[in-house]
């Protein structure tokens, strides 16, 4: 019980600090959301009656003591880029952030992880070399270049992908919102159509996050292989006779699970923060397109809340990473 709650006020503090940081940046920004409001011709009287009403003319402590107040009520402001309370524009634009790095991650799971294991049972060989050649590739190269140079095959000469955008515009709200994952609601609407073309318009992105994911998780993968397989129970485990397979699958693999599973998940955290590069170039409306275009204008309760829910997820990851831990590792069980 008290390591639950030395946990739980580690998670509170946690989140504390990365608002409180976050808060102080947003103020001393060179951006002036009230100028985002009234705009630049403004009179002064006009400009100090909106600094007033937002509570801007207020000491920063007091600023951040009303925000918190607030926040324990479950508001987070209104967005001046929507006009809308933030916590209805974050649940309108993180399904789709949700929905393209689940797939990027499943993408970076099953081919990552193969490919490690792969490496590091031919180390020093040519597979090893082509699989590391690759993860240094993905991981090095800028994926806003992936991107374009993705939309520029893909969309613009081949015609596989749907471009810019998640769904075609004829298909566009013509599915109902239910988990706000539209290739989820189409499926149990049976709008298969809508499913088709929401499918060809996400592979694209959620393949070069994917790519992303599949450098850094089979490197991992690798590594960690690379560290079982020079066990000496891997050598007794050859010595008995078993074959090739069993001794990498069902001994060595078995070993490095649950260290796999904190990097799938720490993988996972950073797609759904970092998608903001690939949203922007495929007009994906998404939670990094809505952060990026909430920085610009200086629209600090969107980004708040932004931050607020990457703090959570990464926290909420962490935690899930320790309960699996204990699930698959009875060694840290307390």
């Amino acid at each position: 019980m008290r390591s639950v709650s030395h946990r739980l006020v580690s998670v509170l503090l946690t989140l504390l600090g990365l608002l409180f940081l976050t808060f102080v940046i947003g103020r001393v920004m060179p951006l002036d959301p009230v100028l985002s409001i009234v705009g630049p011709d403004a009179d002064r009287s006009t400009y100090n009656q909106v600094r007033q009403q937002l509570g801007l003319d207020r000491p920063l402590v007091v600023q951040f003591g009303y925000y918190l107040r607030d926040l324990s009520q479950g508001d987070l402001g209104k967005a001046l880029l929507t006009g809308h309370p933030v916590r209805d524009d974050l649940a309108r634009v993180l399904p789709a952030t949700v929905e393209l790095a689940t797939l990027a991650i499943v993408i970076g799971t099953l081919v990552g992880v193969p490919l490690g294991v792969y490496a590091a049972t031919r180390r020093g060989r040519l597979g090893d070399h082509v699989v590391r050649l690759v993860s240094l590739f993905g991981h090095s190269t800028p994926i806003f270049w992936f991107g374009m140079m993705g939309l520029l095959v893909f969309y613009a000469w081949l015609g596989w992908a749907g471009g810019t955008g998640r769904v075609d515009l004829a298909f566009d709200g013509l599915v109902s919102p239910v988990t706000g994952l539209l290739l989820v609601d189409s499926a149990m609407a049976g709008e298969w159509e809508v499913f088709a073309s929401a499918l060809r318009f996400i592979a694209l992105p959620a393949g070069i996050l994917g790519l992303h994911a599949v450098a850094y998780i089979s490197r991992m993968t690798r590594s960690f292989m690379l560290a079982q397989l020079s066990q000496e129970y891997v050598l007794t485990a050859r010595v008995k006779g078993l074959s090739e397979t069993a001794v990498v699958w069902r001994h060595a693999f078995r070993n490095i699970l649950v260290q796999l599973l904190t990097i799938v998940a720490l993988s996972y955290g950073g797609l759904l923060e970092g998608a903001v590069l690939i949203e922007t170039v495929f007009g994906w409306p998404g939670f990094g397109q809505y952060l990026t275009s909430s920085l610009l204008l200086g629209d600090m309760n969107a980004v708040m809340g932004s931050v607020l829910v990457v703090g959570v997820v990464f926290v909420a990851l962490n935690l899930l990473s320790d309960a699996l831990y204990q699930v698959f590792d009875p060694r840290t069980r307390p």
